[in-house]
């Protein structure tokens, strides 16, 4: 009797442990999916906050070491002169 009810369950679509065969068949490429989605999504939140920052330290840099137009020498030279 048992061995028919392993059987019959083989036959539409289950091991003999109980587990469906299609169903891991289905479900490791599509966790396989979630997983790169969840991983890829933590690697943006990572990335994208961390280029802007390197943008505004850029600039901030640009902009307190761009010279001014009075500040030149010989804008200087000819103030003293």
């Amino acid at each position: 009797m048992r061995l028919r009810a392993e059987a019959s369950n083989f036959k539409v679509g289950q091991t003999l442990k109980g587990e469906v065969v299609t169903d891991t068949v289905v479900a490791r490429p599509l966790v396989t999916i979630m997983m790169m989605v969840f991983f890829s999504g933590l690697a943006l939140d990572i990335a994208v906050p961390a280029m802007v920052l390197t943008v505004m330290a850029t600039l901030k840099w640009l902009v307190e070491n761009w010279p001014a137009a009075n500040d030149l020498p010989f804008d200087q030279k000819a103030e003293t002169a």
